[in-house]
C-alpha cells in the first residue's frame, strides 16, 4: 500500500525492458479485445454499436501501454472513460471489465489504496444507476453487484499478489547477494590471515637461520689464518643452515600452491625443537632441553605455534643475549601447554638499542604474542629472576570450535 513507487520502481517490474513491454502489449490487446467483443454482443442500449464505441475499446487498451509510468493516471482516465461511455448510451460492457487491467496495474505498482477506492467508486456508481433504472434489488445483489465486486477484488488481489511475490524474490536475491559478499569477505580474510601466518613463519625461520649463519661467519672470520679446521667447521654449519632455510622456503611455496586452511600445514611441531637446539648448540650456546609433551597431547596448530615461539626465542638469544646457556621447558598441565625459554645472558635492558623503547616491544616478541593470542593463550617476557631473559607462553592443548 506504499505510495512511494514511481517510475524508477516501475521500470523492470517484470524483468528486462523487452519482457515488460511484451507484457504491457498483451494486456492492452486482451483488454481491447474483451471490451470490443462485449460491445459487439450488447443488446440493451439506447443506440446501436458505432465506431466510437469500438474506439473506446481501443482507448481502454492503449492506456495500458503507459501503465508502468503513470499507473494512477491510467486508472483515473479509465474510470472516467467508462462513465463517459455509458453517458453516451453505448451497449453495456460492465463497469469493472474495462477497468480490470488498470486496477491490477495500480495494485501491482504499489497503488493499492487508489485501486481499492477506484474499484469502490465503479461498483457504487454502477449499483446506483442500476437501482435508478428500476433493476430488481434481488437481481442486483445476487448477480450484477456480486460480479462487479468479484472482478474488482480479483484484479486488485492479483496485483498485490504479484507485487508481494516480486518483492519477496528481490529480497531473496539481495540476501543471496549479501551472503555471497559475506562469503567473499570471509575468504579474503582467511587469505589475509594465511599471508600473515606465512610471513610470520618466514620471519621466524629465516631470522633463526640468519642468526646461526651470522655467528658462524663471525667465528670463521676470526679463525681465518689461525685455525683452518674451525673455519671449515663454521663453513659447514653455514652451509647446513642455508640448506635448512632453503628447504623451509620450498615447503612454504608448496603450502602456497596447495588449497587448505590448516594453520599447522607445512610447519614443524614440537618434535622439531631438537633440531633447533642442535643448531643453537653448534653456534656456541648450551641448550638444556626438557620436553614433557607426549605424542598427540596437543593439536597440530598448537605444536606449530610452540615450535615457532622456541625458534624466535632462540634466535633472540643468539642475536642479543650474549648468553652461554639457555633452558627450554615444555609440559602439558591441566589441559594447557606451558612453554618457557630462559637464558643467562645480559638481560633485556642491555640488549635494547638507545631510544628503541621498553624491553619486550620488538617485532619478534610482538609476533610471538600475536600468535599466542590468536590461539587463546597468553605470553609474558622480560628479565628473569636470576638475570638473563625469560619467555613464558601458555597455550591451550586443544583448540575449541
Amino acid at each position: 500500500m506504499s505510495r512511494s513507487a514511481g517510475p524508477s520502481y516501475a521500470r523492470g517490474m517484470d524483468g528486462p525492458p523487452a519482457t515488460s513491454r511484451r507484457v504491457d502489449v498483451l494486456l492492452a490487446v486482451a483488454t481491447c479485445a474483451a471490451v470490443a467483443l462485449t460491445v459487439g454482443s450488447g443488446v440493451a442500449a439506447e443506440r446501436a454499436p458505432s465506431p466510437v464505441a469500438y474506439a473506446f475499446a481501443l482507448g481502454f487498451g492503449a492506456l495500458l501501454l503507459v501503465r508502468r509510468r503513470w499507473p494512477v493516471a491510467v486508472l483515473v482516465v479509465t474510470v472516467l472513460g467508462i462513465f463517459a461511455y455509458y453517458a453516451l448510451g453505448f451497449p453495456a460492457i460492465g463497469q469493472a471489465l474495462p477497468a480490470a487491467a488498470a486496477l491490477y496495474s495500480a495494485a501491482e505498482l504499489g497503488r493499492t489504496r487508489v485501486a481499492v477506492v477506484a474499484g469502490a467508486v465503479l461498483v457504487g456508481v454502477a449499483a446506483y444507476f442500476r437501482i435508478d433504472e428500476g433493476l430488481p434489488t434481488s437481481y442486483l445483489l445476487s448477480y450484477e453487484l456480486l460480479t462487479n465486486v468479484a472482478l474488482v477484488v480479483a484484479a486488485v488481489a492479483l496485483g498485490v499478489s504479484v507485487r508481494v511475490r516480486r518483492r519477496s524474490r528481490d529480497d531473496q536475491e539481495r540476501l543471496r547477494a549479501a551472503a555471497l559478499a559475506e562469503q567473499q569477505a570471509q575468504a579474503e580474510q582467511r587469505m589475509q590471515d594465511q599471508r600473515v601466518r606465512i610471513a610470520r613463519d618466514l620471519h621466524d625461520s629465516v631470522g633463526h637461520s640468519l642468526a646461526v649463519i651470522a655467528v658462524h661467519a663471525h667465528v670463521a672470520q676470526e679463525a681465518v689464518g689461525r685455525d683452518d679446521a674451525l673455519v671449515g667447521e663454521s663453513l659447514e654449519r653455514i652451509t647446513a643452515a642455508t640448506a635448512s632455510t632453503l628447504r623451509e622456503l620450498r615447503s612454504t611455496v608448496r603450502v602456497l600452491r596447495t588449497a587448505g586452511d590448516d594453520p599447522a600445514r607445512g610447519t614443524a611441531g614440537l618434535g622439531a625443537v631438537d633440531a633447533l637446539a642442535e643448531s643453537t648448540r653448534a653456534a656456541g650456546v648450551a641448550v638444556d632441553l626438557a620436553l614433557d609433551v607426549p605424542d598427540g597431547a596437543v593439536d597440530g596448530a598448537i605444536g606449530a605455534a610452540a615450535y615457532r615461539i622456541v625458534q624466535e626465542a632462540l634466535t633472540n638469544v643468539l642475536r642479543h643475549a650474549r648468553a652461554r646457556r639457555v633452558a627450554v621447558r615444555a609440559a602439558v598441565v591441566d589441559g594447557w601447554l606451558e612453554l618457557a625459554v630462559r637464558d643467562d645472558g645480559v638481560g633485556a635492558a642491555a640488549t635494547r638499542p638507545p631510544g628503541s623503547g621498553p624491553a619486550g616491544d620488538g617485532q619478534g616478541l610482538r609476533g610471538m604474542a600475536e600468535r599466542v593470542a590468536l590461539l587463546g593463550g597468553s605470553l609474558t617476557s622480560g628479565a628473569g629472576d636470576g638475570g638473563g631473559f625469560a619467555v613464558h607462553a601458555r597455550l591451550p592443548a586443544r583448540l575449541t570450535s
